[in-house]
């Protein structure tokens, strides 16, 4: 595991569209996903503790969100053949263990997570509703574990307020976690 965080911000790039394939077996594009309000679009894989230890609270955020008119998806673009735990079928599983009520996708090429500056897992990209980057930041403090009592829920919070005023917050902590298994 190398631990890797995102880079500086980019408040206001454009969300760069993709056409994924889900593991409920629809193809997904950038305009399927979004919400009225805007789109958050992650970073993730099966195998990597930040992810496993974040996993609830993301899913918990995203149906939330979802209330607000955010719509959430989820990418995966890990080599597979080096990392099998990431493999399409083990992905399927991995979204009904976990009850992901927002599609899950395959990147097998990266060219999406390359577009889209993907670095770690997990990796937020929040987009208000003209789809124009406002959040780039972490969950919360948990990282690989969970957040002592009490800890901000920094993601919900901030795609809260860019479905509230389509602005993020100025100051964004980086969402840090294992490094994209590039080919």
């Amino acid at each position: 595991m190398v631990r890797t965080e995102t880079p500086g911000l980019e408040l206001g790039k454009p969300a760069p569209d993709f056409r994924l394939e889900g593991t409920d077996g629809k193809t997904y594009t950038l305009a399927d996903v979004g919400g009225p309000k805007g789109t958050l679009v992650m970073f993730i894989c099966n195998h990597c503790p930040y992810v496993k230890g974040a996993i609830d609270r993301i899913v918990r955020d995203c149906k939330e969100l979802e209330a607000l008119g955010i719509g959430s998806v989820a990418i995966m673009s890990n080599d597979t053949t080096a990392y099998s735990a990431d493999s399409f079928d083990n992905m399927k599983r991995f979204a009904a263990d976990h009850g992901l009520s927002f599609p899950y996708l395959i990147d097998e090429t990266q060219e999406i997570a390359r577009a889209y500056g993907a670095v770690c897992t997990p990796d937020f990209f929040g987009y208000n509703a003209e789809g124009k980057l406002q959040y780039r930041g972490r969950i919360d403090s948990g990282g690989p574990g969970k957040p002592k009592h009490g800890a901000r829920r920094e993601l919900f919070e901030a795609m809260k307020r860019v479905a509230e005023t389509g602005q993020g917050p100025k100051e964004q902590i980086p969402s840090m976690g294992c490094s994209i298994k590039w080919r």
